[in-house]
């Protein structure tokens, strides 16, 4: 059922591949058994809003030995470090891309934030947040006010699966899933696990080998970052 506008829609299919918040599948379904109900109840996520800045310039310059383009600092991500700002990480789009900024003497940022809906973060109109993302940014000596040119405020409902709440039961909606030869959980939301982009995608790719060469069991679906050594460098 669509939300927003109530109508109800019935799709036949013979596969069914799901990305969606795994709670949010086990509550799409007519009936479930009370255990699985319970442990999707429990499943607890962190939510995100991104600011994007247009800018004329960093205030903060490259200090490196890197050579860069307008000697912009060679960072694609920066991690916040600062306790009286709320922004966790910054990003520099300019430095995945060159291609992502039309004018290249021009600086294209992401401000992230990690947040709950509902919560005071959340709850901030697009202009407020947009004040309140460029106030902490000036605050910590990275930008200049009078060097931001244009700004956007998205939010993304669960984008972090977190490993706590009834995680510790996920077991119980894994083997009620699988019991539907035709339905596979992939990526991170879909699987509630932390996934990158590159697990992400390969729990896609070895879902569609799977239907392809007729193989019944998930398992080597689910044990993709499954590894327990797995860290990020």
């Amino acid at each position: 059922m669509d939300i927003r506008s109530g109508k109800t829609q019935k799709w036949i299919g013979n596969y069914f591949i799901s990305t969606m918040p795994v709670k949010e599948l086990i509550q799409s379904f007519d009936t479930v058994p009370e255990d699985v109900a319970d442990v999707a109840e429990g499943l607890i996520y962190r939510d995100f809003i991104t600011v994007g800045l247009l800018l004329n310039e960093l205030k903060i310059k490259n200090e490196s030995k890197l050579k860069t383009i307008n000697n912009l600092v060679p960072d694609n991500w920066i991690y916040i470090q600062e306790r009286d700002v709320k922004i966790g990480r910054l990003q520099i789009f300019n430095n995945w891309s060159p291609y992502l900024v039309e004018d290249p003497n021009k600086v294209w940022i992401g401000l992230e934030y990690f947040c709950n809906e509902g919560d005071d973060l959340w709850n901030m109109s697009q202009s407020e947040f947009t004040d309140f993302a460029v106030e902490e940014l000036v605050k910590i000596g990275i930008i200049k006010r009078e060097d931001v040119i244009d700004s956007v405020v998205l939010k993304v409902e669960k984008t972090y699966p977190a490993y706590f709440g009834s995680y510790d039961r996920f077991n119980v909606i894994k083997e009620f899933t699988d019991e539907y030869d035709n339905l596979y959980l992939i990526g991170r939301n879909g699987m509630h696990r932390y996934n990158n982009m590159d697990h992400s995608m390969l729990t896609a790719i070895t879902t569609v080998e799977n239907i392809a060469n007729g193989v019944k069991s998930k398992n080597n679906i689910w044990n993709i970052n499954a590894e327990e050594d797995y860290h990020e460098e």
